[in-house]
């Protein structure tokens, strides 16, 4: 919720300051250009964006050069950036370190002790006492800078925490979050009087190797939510489809919430075709991507987790679709159905019982509201890999387990045309609710509400 109590869903994706639609903010060469962007997205329902106080691909967007002194030109440019997202309702979720370039070009990286930095080696990240004094330096000086802002949402206190940044092992992870947990907390109730929800990411499939680390990401009592990053190298890294990834995401987001074991909201922060797009260097057309994410973002929501997911662009050039802002814009104007602040969902996937197996279901429910999406998986095109126009509809049962006796209307959305198509209404006297559904071309999204 917000601070006034209202219902609020993330909806957005990842962004940097280097990329097209924010590069204008340095040196203030395009503000008009960001703030004509920024009120585009809110007139397309995105209301969070996740950014990385530096962007060091290359060597002139340092925050800090040399370690500890605080670029007046980024410091500048955040202080518009904020400005510019208080003024259209932006929340930022924010991350100190882009930790992948940082790491790849730790050469150049004003951290490095070579280049009089505090860190003598990008392997002892989390281990080494100055780099842990330097990350708490630029922690304070961003929330006594915009900790006071209404645009910034919450923080990432690490981006992509992984064993290499800490001798290869995730020993020093519990430990390391604490400290910087605990400094921002109280630099922050200093300053501002209260705290900003704190989160740290990781790379999905570290935790097949790493099972350990799931005791940090997704229960470490000084979070307050967890996220990762949705990559699975046969799916969503280089999709053949439009459906296995969505598939996938929805494993994904069952698996996370059944490692929480605690009332705790996720949600995947980063995901994308990367291997696509990085190792192939290949966009996907426009046509297959759009269908990609919209896909994936029914899938992240219905399945349980907080709003659609944040996509890393991974295309060229690095923006989203004009296709993609459209399925934003219809996301947000479904999840103003449910009532989020009493809507203790749980995962479904597996428990929602259906007449046909043409469908993928995705599913999340309480006693009295669930979010449903079915997805045709029975009629592909062989290419693109994309749902076929002309396949015929299918009409569909479903049973939806643990809602509470009594009677219920079921909203029926569109999520290509980003509409309602009408409403039924269904009564069950026992904990569970059967609904008899018109046939389905696609796919369709229900939003089940006790009356």
């Amino acid at each position: 919720m917000t601070e006034e109590g209202q219902n609020w869903t993330p909806i957005g994706q990842n962004d940097a300051i280097t990329w097209p639609d924010f590069a204008g903010l340095f040196r203030r060469k395009n503000l008009a250009a960001v703030e004509g962007h920024l009120a585009w997205l809110a007139g397309h329902g995105v209301n969070c964006l996740r950014f990385m106080l530096e962007y060091c691909q290359t060597e002139n967007r340092y925050l800090e050069r040399p370690a500890g002194q605080f670029q007046p030109n980024m410091v500048r440019l955040w202080d518009d950036l904020f400005a510019l997202c208080e003024q259209y309702g932006m929340r930022v979720l924010l991350t100190p370190y882009d930790t992948f370039w940082m790491w790849i070009r730790w050469h150049k990286h004003p951290y490095n002790q070579a280049n009089g930095g505090p860190c003598s080696d990008r392997r002892r990240w989390l281990l080494c006492p100055a780099t842990l004094a330097a990350i708490k330096n630029r922690l304070t000086f961003a929330t006594e800078r915009w900790g006071g802002s209404g645009a910034l949402f919450a923080w990432d206190l690490w981006n992509e925490i992984h064993p290499n940044h800490a001798g290869n092992s995730t020993a020093a992870f519990y430990d390391f979050i604490s400290e910087i947990s605990s400094h921002l907390r109280a630099v922050e109730m200093q300053c501002h009087g209260r705290t900003h929800p704190q989160t740290v990411s990781l790379f999905g499939p570290v935790l097949h190797d790493h099972p350990g680390v799931t005791d940090v990401i997704f229960r470490h009592p000084q979070l307050d939510f967890a996220s990762t990053h949705f990559y699975d190298a046969a799916t969503i890294d280089n999709p053949k489809d439009t459906i296995s990834s969505a598939i996938c995401t929805g494993a994904l987001v069952r698996e996370a919430l059944d490692h929480l074991h605690i009332p705790r909201p996720f949600f995947d922060s980063e995901h994308g075709p990367i291997h696509t797009f990085k190792d192939r260097r290949r966009t996907l057309p426009a046509p297959f991507d759009d269908e990609y994410f919209r896909h994936m973002q029914w899938a992240h929501l219905a399945s349980g987790a907080a709003g659609g997911g944040m996509r890393w662009p991974n295309r060229h050039p690095h923006v989203l679709t004009h296709g993609m802002r459209a399925a934003q814009r219809r996301l947000a104007s479904f999840v103003n159905l449910i009532d989020w602040s009493r809507f203790r969902r749980r995962n479904l996937n597996q428990e929602l019982q259906l007449s046909t197996a043409a469908f993928a279901k995705f599913a999340c429910g309480d006693a009295e509201q669930a979010v449903v999406w079915l997805l045709r998986q029975d009629s592909t095109t062989k290419r693109p890999g994309t749902i076929m126009k002309n396949a015929k509809p299918v009409p569909v049962q479903l049973t939806v387990p643990g809602l509470h006796a009594g009677r219920y209307v079921v909203h029926l959305w569109d999520t290509l045309a980003g509409k309602e198509l009408g409403q039924l209404h269904a009564e069950t006297f026992d904990n569970s609710l059967t609904i008899d559904l018109p046939p389905i071309r696609a796919d369709l999204a229900l939003a089940i509400i006790k009356s």
